[in-house]
């Protein structure tokens, strides 16, 4: 049996491999990865604190596996993944993890988020539990209630504020307790890399979306409005670095560029594929994303 959890017969998958299905490991860096900016900017501006920065990053990644689990149960409900979809395996939909089972593991997540942040509001204020408040009402908002965001085509940008704006900002927050407009600015990458994510993932899925009426970004401007806008996302998030850095920050933060050269082959795989090919983009984008940010983060620090 494969070790890729995204390519197990389904009807033959462990406890482990399903979980791991359902957690999508791949598009982890999403949520890490603003943690490590907002911390390494903290750091910079001799703002780091250790516990707070930790735990923002429990939180981060605690949340967006929540907001996985609870896409499953919606777009089970949808008829969104079905037989055709051409992306990993969705437990739910082909009855590995009962929808039952889900249900309980996703509100069980959220309340341990919910109280692990308590931290962060005891540390930073009324601010943090706004913004964890506002995140939880979006990881079930995304495909659940009567509007969900993901069938509007405004999830990429809800994508580009939470998981770039709120994230690295929020990071930042609970460290130093103030915020400035460099920390936004710094946000601005992750938030583009974290809509790359999406529109890949969407891209792959436009024909199934359409037919069960989830209306994606993709699903409304078409596969080459979509590619487009995934390189224009990645010049902005190349272009981020050199803005820090010309305000103020080590020039050492130009290391990022040394991930471009990825970046540039993949947006030609981006180009070059279609289907089933474009969930090696997916994984992609998720490399090219932490690649980027672990070295934005070490040129903060050097």
């Amino acid at each position: 049996m494969s070790s890729d959890p995204s390519s197990v017969n389904a009807s033959r998958v462990t406890a482990f491999q399903a979980w791991m299905l359902a957690i999508r490991p791949k598009t982890l860096p999403a949520g890490a990865v603003p943690v490590i900016l907002g911390s390494a900017i903290a750091a910079a501006d001799g703002r780091f604190s250790f516990l707070p920065a930790f735990v923002a990053l429990v939180c981060a990644l605690g949340i967006q596996v929540a907001t996985n689990f609870i896409n499953e149960i919606y777009d089970f409900r949808k008829g969104a993944d079905t037989a055709e979809r051409l992306g990993p395996t969705r437990t739910v939909a082909a009855g590995i993890i009962s929808e039952k089972k889900m249900i309980t593991v996703s509100i069980t997540l959220l309340s341990l988020v919910f109280l692990l942040g308590m931290y962060l509001v005891y540390t930073a204020g009324w601010p943090i539990l706004l913004i964890g408040l506002l995140s939880m009402l979006f990881a079930w908002a995304y495909t659940g209630g009567p509007y969900p965001i993901a069938y509007s085509g405004l999830g990429d940008l809800f994508v580009f504020v939470f998981f770039g704006l709120v994230a690295v900002g929020g990071t930042y927050y609970v460290q130093a307790l103030d915020l400035s407009f460099p920390v936004f600015l710094a946000a601005a990458a992750p938030g583009a890399f974290s809509v790359n994510i999406l529109l890949v993932n969407n891209i792959r899925d436009i024909a199934t979306d359409r037919t069960v009426g989830k209306m994606t970004l993709p699903a409304r401007i078409g596969g080459s409005g979509a590619r487009s806008l995934y390189v224009v996302l990645t010049a902005v998030a190349y272009l981020v670095p050199l803005l820090v850095w010309l305000n103020g920050y080590s020039v050492w933060v130009l290391l990022s560029l040394f991930s471009l050269p990825l970046a540039i082959s993949l947006i030609g795989k981006l180009y070059r594929s279609e289907g089933r090919e474009l969930n090696a983009v997916l994984a992609g984008t998720g490399k090219v994303m932490t690649v980027h940010g672990l070295l934005f983060s070490a040129g903060l620090l050097l």
